[in-house]
Order: structure tokens, then sequence, then C-alpha cells
């Protein structure tokens, strides 16, 4: 029976694997099955990256519980109507019959039980715990972490579902970055005293990556000069990836998605230049623009149809006709859908393979959330790209992708290292809101005045490829034509050939034609204010012994640095220049002892 529920999957059904070997299940789904059926646990928690095929390994365990007479009923709760939906389409599949529209009194005979929202349980919780009462029930709780959006949600699963026979529940991305404990969840103290969820089984997107079942992500950033005006009358200008505070990254960053610039045009431009090579081995291939609100999406979709001459399809909120636009967009072979936030999440259009980051959202879950539309494989040889602006918050979740989180329970103590403190006090910020999809930054008042774009990098599996260049350059097109079928080692070659030809190119031209930084990206890292600040104090640290070494002044030694790794002075200079100073001193240092 473990084995067997896949057997009725559709071939674009997640669960299915991507090549070859659908009439089994993968791995890792079979693993975990072996895991539960081995201690058959009242509570069970599965952690697995989207695309994996979570759904799947769900039903088929669903149906285990059933045949075998362990549950009389299932009650799937999701957090958002289109997921219900999905749900009781994937359960119909496998024989598993369940109602979308319940909302109270008997569940009809020819059911095997209901899908329900989050929202819906947190209206009606003594239902849904009378019903658990009296039949037993295996609940299955999709994307769990949405229980610890507000406190009443968490408290209202609880109630409703204590009584349950088993719980299931499943999560694909990384926990909340908040402490709203997680119903059904076990939290185990570690040797710093810290509480961290502890997951049942757990198969992250590192592992889903190297079985081939999940595409490898190629993120594209584009940096640019914004100029914007403050609340005050003040007009600022700034570069994306150069060091601001938390404050002016917000303008900045808003800015460049503002329609009316030049930076969002330049990079849907970009981006349908991508999936147009994308198509060609992947004849599907969809795009996804994910918009900050309603009036960006339908601004978005303009530029849109004014690029390809076709009207994308647009979902702007959770109704009742935006499953049926994602539907109709899943099943036919046009090239672009713009959504605002709710297609980031559970959404099963497995030809997605090019997206377009263009919200201020800054927080891991969501932008782990985002990426996972893209990143369904259904073939070997599949890759996905992402275009993101050059915010160094959104340049680490893209080095991090095969980082796994714990939920942590307790506040790190003070002092820790912790490289996601920023976006925690982001988050905080966004909980106040009920859904932490709804997590932008403060948004000060100002006017976005002027945008351009530049073609900034390449990040691939953790490293980084690529000099500037301007939109339209064939150094930009070097990198938007990469085969969209290709093997990863392969990905990585091309990107270390291409960067090699851009510098070949680069050194054969007089310098005053440079009109952009041409220098490699892995030189030119993309830090944080706080962070460049750090690289000036150990620079000054290590230039401070160094004179206790060598007895010259200090000014005589950061003129050498300046002499033989080139560069402005040091208030003036780049993270990579300041990386470069500080790896020539430590070498000066270690010579002399």
């Amino acid at each position: 029976m473990s084995t067997t529920a896949s057997h009725h999957l559709s071939p674009a059904f997640p669960g299915r694997a991507p090549w070859g070997t659908a009439s089994k299940l993968r791995a890792w789904q079979q693993g975990a099955m072996e895991s539960y059926l081995a201690s058959q646990p009242r509570d069970f928690l599965a952690v697995a990256t989207p695309g994996a095929g979570k759904t799947t390994f769900a039903l088929t365990l669903a149906s285990w519980l059933l045949h075998h007479h362990v549950v009389q009923q299932v009650t799937v709760v999701a957090p958002t109507e289109h997921l219900k939906k999905q749900w009781a389409e994937a359960a119909a599949r496998v024989g598993i019959k369940l109602d979308p529209e319940y909302s109270a009194g008997p569940v009809g005979k020819e059911y095997h039980g209901v899908a329900v929202t989050y929202a819906g349980v947190g209206v009606r919780p003594m239902l849904h715990r009378n019903r658990c009462e009296s039949r037993k029930t295996l609940v299955i709780l999709d994307e769990i972490h949405h229980a610890g959006d507000s406190r009443s949600w968490g408290e209202a699963c609880l109630e409703a579902f204590e009584p349950a026979t088993r719980r299931l529940a499943l999560t694909g991305t990384p926990f909340r970055s908040d402490t709203n404990p997680i119903p059904f969840v076990t939290y185990e103290e570690g040797n710093d005293g810290i509480r961290r969820s502890s997951a049942d089984y757990t198969y992250g997107y590192g592992h889903a990556l190297s079985d081939g079942v999940v595409r490898p992500v190629i993120f594209l950033s584009y940096s640019g000069n914004m100029r914007w005006r403050t609340k005050a009358g003040d007009e600022i200008e700034a570069r994306l990836g150069e060091p601001m505070t938390k404050d002016a990254i917000g303008q900045a960053w808003r800015t460049a998605l503002d329609a009316k610039g030049d930076w969002i045009p330049n990079v849907l431009r970009a981006a349908d230049a991508r999936l147009s090579e994308v198509r060609k081995g992947i004849p599907d291939a969809g795009g996804l623009v994910i918009a900050a609100d309603q009036e960006s999406a339908r601004a978005y979709a303009k530029v849109l149809r004014d690029i390809t001459g076709a009207k994308p399809t647009v979902v702007l909120s959770d109704d009742t006709g935006s499953s049926g636009r994602i539907e109709d967009f899943r099943q036919s072979e046009d090239r672009w859908m713009v959504a605002v936030r709710m297609v980031s999440e559970g959404v099963d259009v497995p030809r997605l393979a090019v997206g377009v980051y263009a919200t201020t959202i800054s927080t891991p879950l969501f932008f782990a959330q985002a990426v996972g539309r893209f990143v369904r494989s259904r073939r070997r040889g599949e890759t996905a790209s992402v275009f993101l602006p050059t915010i160094p918050d959104l340049l680490s979740f893209a080095h991090e992708m095969e980082v796994e989180r714990d939920h942590i329970l307790d506040k790190p103590k003070k002092g820790e290292d912790d490289p996601y403190a920023e976006s925690e006090k982001e988050l905080e910020e966004a909980n106040k809101q009920q859904d932490e999809d709804t997590g932008e930054q403060d948004e000060l008042p100002f006017e976005a005045l002027q945008s351009d774009a530049v073609f900034d990098r390449v990040v691939y599996e953790g490293a980084e490829f690529g000099m500037q260049a301007h939109p339209g350059s064939e150094e930009e097109q070097d990198y938007l034509g990469i085969p969209g079928l290709l093997e990863p080692d392969q990905v990585q070659m091309l990107l270390q050939k291409r960067q090699a030809r851009q510098i070949a190119h680069s050194k054969k031209k007089p310098a005053e034609e440079a009109d952009l930084l041409e220098m490699p990206a892995d030189r030119r890292p993309v830090v944080t204010h706080r962070e460049l600040m750090e690289l000036r104090k150990e620079l000054n640290s290590l230039v401070g012994a160094y004179v206790h070494q060598t007895g010259k002044p200090h000014g005589v030694i950061h003129t050498e640095l300046r002499r033989v790794c080139g560069g402005p002075p040091s208030a003036e200079a780049t993270a990579g220049q300041l990386k470069q100073r500080i790896a020539k001193v430590r070498e000066w240092a270690t010579r002399m002892r």
C-alpha cells in the first residue's frame, strides 16, 4: 500500500519522479514512510524542500492509515482557499475524496474527509474538535508554520485537533523567525540552552538537488542608480548593492521596483529574453513576476504586454477567480503570470522556470517560498532562473539555498553571532500583522524619481560570476543565453567560461572606455553598511599590529597597500578592495615572522 497510491497520479503531479520512475515513490518519500511506519507516532513532522513531493508522501500515508483502519477520516488544513482545493484534487487522484467546500454540519457520506484553511479553523475550532472526537481522524497540517501566524490561529489549531488520532505536520520552507510556538511541533533544548524545532524526517534542498528531484537555480542580479525624494524634500541618489542604512536600502529598493522608472522594464525585458532561451529546450516554460501590491502587478503586466505583445495572466488576490486563472495558466503554454504574494507558496505550476522577485519582502521564509515555485523538476537537465535586485539580504539568501534552519523558540543570547539577526528585526515588525507573508520593510514616505538597471552578477550554487554590463549588451546576453537544459556541472563550466571571456574582452579595451565597474563579481561582494564598517575596523587593526612589527607609520602602510592593491582610500574603498588589503597585510606580517 505504501508504494501503490502514487500510481494513480497524473504526469504533472508534483509527486511523480521527473524522469521515468513515476511508478515508485521517490527515495525520500519511501524513507519517510518507513520512518513513520516503524514507530507510528501520534505526531510526525516532515520537512521537505518545495518541489520534492510532500503532497504525495502525505496522501500515500493517508491511504495506508485509512486502508489499515488506523483512522476513519482525514482533515487537511492548508494556508489558502486555492491550496485546499488543490489538495482535494490531488487526493481525488489517489482515491481519497475530500470536501473542499465544507463549512459546517455532517460531511457527505461520499467523502473521506475535508480540506479547510487555517483561517477557517480559527473561526470554528469546536466544529473540528467535535469531528475529531466523533471519529478517528488523521489531520494533515500543510505548511504548519502558518499555525503560528497569529496567536488565535495557533490556539484554534490546538483546540480543534488536540483529540486527533494522528497528526502529520508538513513544511517545505525555513521555519518562522519569530518565537511563537507552533502547535504539535516538538522543541528540543540544545547545549546553548535554546530550544529548536525537531523534525522527524528532513529532506533539504541540497539533498533534493543532488538527487535530481529539484532544479538548480541561477540567480541573476541587477544593480543600477536610484534617485528619490524624501518627505523632507531632499533628493537622494544611491546605487543598489552599495552599503546603505536599512531605510535607504528600502527606499532605493522601492525606487527600483517603480514601473515608471527604467529598472523594472529593463529587468522584465531581460527576464523575457531568458524565458525565450529556456523555451528552446522547454517549449512550455513559463515565467512569474511576484509583485508587492495590486497597483504594481497591473503596471508590470502592462510592461510585459508591451514587451511580448501578449497579455499576461494577472492574479491579484486570493479570491474565487484566482484559482481558476492559476489553473488556466498551469495548463496553457502562455509566457507570463504576474501575481501578488499568493502564488509564492504551495501552488503547483511545474512549468514555471523563470521568476522576477519584484517585492520588498526580505525574510528567509518568504524568499524560500518564492524560489520554491521554480524548482519543481520534470526532466533531467532543467534549470530555473530567478531575477533579483542587488540587495544584500536577497543575495545572502541566494547563497544559502541549501542551508536548513530549524524554528528557534528562544531568542539567541545577547551577542550570539546570528547571520539572520537583521531580518529577524524586520520580521518582528512584520508579525504585528496577521500573516508573515506581508513582511515588507517599514515604508517611509518618499517619491521615486528615476532608476536605471545594470546587469550585476550571477549567483549559482554559492559562487558568483560576471562583470557589470548594460542591458541589451553582448555581455548581458552571454548570461541570458545560457541553455535551459543543462546538467549542473555544465552550468558551472559555462558560467566560468563566459566570465573569463568577459575579463579577456575588458582587458583589451582602453581604460577610458570603461564606464562600468569592470571587476568580477567574486571580487566585489555585496555587503551591508555594518559589514563594511567591520572590514574597515579589521583592516585598521591589522595595520596597527603591522605598525608594531615594522615601526612604520600607519599612513605609510595604508599608502603602500593602495599602491599594491589599487583603489581609493579606505574610507571610500569597496568591500572587495578592503578584503584584498586585509589579505595583503596578513601576507606581509607572515613573512616577517
